[in-house]
């Protein structure tokens, strides 16, 4: 059993890799310079994305923070592909250790989930990525 489930979640990682793409005409995303962390460990970062086409499957914008030695997911918000500049806000929070006010870097991605992988699964298309500093407060 441990051996199917292997090969199953390498085939999604290589069909995952497969399917990245470059940011299409259109397809575009920012980070914000600044983001929050309150005394409850609640983190926000956010941003701008555009998008154009969300009729393949739902696009999301993640996000990631990276404060010294600590990486964390911070939340995930489902795109509207319309071709507008849209904001995102993503928020989690995030303890022991917590992050702290002061410089931080935020990983941002706008992807598409895309019907029909081999197992049936939805697989991510990479629309766009944004890696930039930012202050937390």
């Amino acid at each position: 059993m441990r051996l199917r489930l292997a090969l199953a979640v390498g085939t999604l990682l290589v069909a995952a890799c497969a399917s990245v793409a470059h940011a299409g005409p259109g397809d575009e995303l920012s980070v914000d310079g600044r983001g929050t962390v309150a005394a409850d460990g609640t983190v926000t970062v956010s941003g701008t994305y555009r998008c154009v086409d969300d009729s393949a499957g739902p696009v999301f914008v993640s996000s990631t923070l990276v404060q010294g030695e600590r990486s964390a997911g911070i939340g995930g918000t489902r795109a509207v592909c319309d071709g507008l500049e849209r904001t995102w806000s993503n928020t989690a929070v995030v303890k022991e250790p917590a992050y702290r006010a002061g410089s931080a870097r935020v990983r941002a991605t706008l992807m598409r989930l895309n019907a029909g992988g081999s197992l049936g699964l939805p697989l991510p298309g990479f629309l766009a990525t944004q890696e930039s500093d930012v202050t937390l407060r």
